[in-house]
């Protein structure tokens, strides 16, 4: 598996999905999606001139925090439980998975008892799909309004992960649901609850994202191949 030249494939694919809807590439944050994946191709992906990662699970993020020394910046896109705020705070520069009230006053606790500002993304659950977290897209900005209370939490952006489809075309609404939902919200004016990125799409339907207007896509397969079980 040569990481460097897939890294270097799907910056293409991104670089020419940008530019056929008049957007500029360098808009657009390519995320390694590691879980599963060794400390080995982490560092090859580092090598490669990747310096953003998502991890799912509390220990895998630890386990290769801890053997990887090169500064680059950890995500967490897994669903996150309460009682794992402690370590997902302490483990990552940005949590994507916000998705209750409940939690982000956990988060902004956290943040408060280490003097920090826990950045997050709400997870919208747009299909309503019982089986994936989110919060659904009606419930959005209740909590951006009550995120407005608190000093220790910013909302960066919002996340999906939308139904898989073989056709990512099938995929494309849910894509453009979350951009305008997005922009519905940019009139709330809560100073710490600005929405600006759109993180959606990965190996299977990141161009038609973009095309949609992801400003960060979460890329596993096409970097790494089939995850190691």
């Amino acid at each position: 598996m040569d990481i460097a030249a897939n890294y270097h494939r799907v910056m293409e694919t991104i670089h020419s999905a940008a530019t056929r809807c008049g957007r500029n590439p360098s808009e657009i944050k390519l995320l390694a999606a590691t879980k599963s994946q060794s400390v080995a191709a982490v560092r090859e992906a580092i090598q490669a001139g990747i310096r953003l990662f998502g991890e799912n699970y509390i220990q895998e993020a630890r386990t290769k925090k801890e053997s990887i020394a090169e500064s680059v910046e950890w995500h967490m896109i897994g669903h996150l439980q309460r009682n794992k705020v402690k370590a997902a705070v302490e483990l990552f520069s940005l949590i994507q998975s916000l998705d209750s009230l409940e939690l982000a006053r956990a988060l902004d606790r956290e943040g408060k008892r280490r003097g920090r500002t826990v950045r997050v993304f709400v997870e919208v659950n747009l299909a309503g799909e019982q089986t994936k977290s989110g919060i659904n897209r009606e419930g959005v900005a209740a909590l951006l309004e009550e995120v407005g209370g608190l000093a220790n939490l910013t909302v960066e952006g919002l996340m999906t992960v939308p139904p898989f489809h073989e056709d990512p075309e099938k995929i494309r609404p849910y894509f453009r649901s979350l951009k305008e939902l997005q922009k519905s919200l940019a009139g709330l004016k809560i100073p710490n609850a600005q929405p600006r990125e759109l993180s959606m799409g990965m190996t299977h339907d990141y161009s038609v994202a973009i095309e949609e207007g992801a400003t960060m896509v979460r890329i596993g397969t096409a970097i790494f191949g089939e995850r190691q079980k």
